[in-house]
């Protein structure tokens, strides 16, 4: 990746909205390489942008990740794909074949969820890390302190 695109990667992790005559305007380039930029994003691996939520502020105040165990790999992954409290799913090595990151309203929604797993998905062990406090979040990774200094025209 050039060390124009890699700008413009960090520039949309600050602010996926902004508008390509805009970035134009800010870092010298045509908007029509923008705009190929653009297209090609998918090959940098940016799949999508998208907002960040608030969890708390959404009512959603106990957040977990939850490692699963199950004899139904299958079955299980196709159900936490879609489960409304999944907000990212991964599957595993080492013992387990799933980590979930989930958002519930309370602990009672949160037990729920898990006594399902365990009743119809055949969980056999689930460990359930709750989140006390977010640190850290989309942190520093592909942002623009780092490339600074790729910016044009200022």
């Amino acid at each position: 990746m050039k060390p124009e695109e890699q700008y413009l990667v960090a520039r949309l992790r600050q602010n996926a909205r902004i508008t390509l005559t805009a970035l134009a305007r800010e870092t010298g380039i045509p908007i029509s390489t923008l705009f190929d930029w653009m297209r090609a994003l998918p090959t940098f691996g940016v799949t999508r942008l998208s907002a960040l939520l608030d969890f708390p502020a959404l009512g959603l105040r106990t957040q977990a990740t939850l490692l699963l165990k199950t004899a139904k790999r299958d079955k299980l992954q196709k159900h936490l794909r879609c489960a409304e409290p999944v907000n990212s799913l991964w599957r595993i090595n080492n013992g387990y074949d799933f980590i979930a990151e989930c958002a519930f309203k309370d602990l009672r929604e949160l037990e729920e969820f898990c006594d399902v797993l365990k009743r119809n998905y055949g969980v056999k062990n689930v460990e359930t890390h709750l989140v006390i406090e977010e640190l850290k979040r989309e942190g520093a990774f592909m942002t623009l302190p780092k490339l600074q200094g790729v910016k044009r025209d200022e």
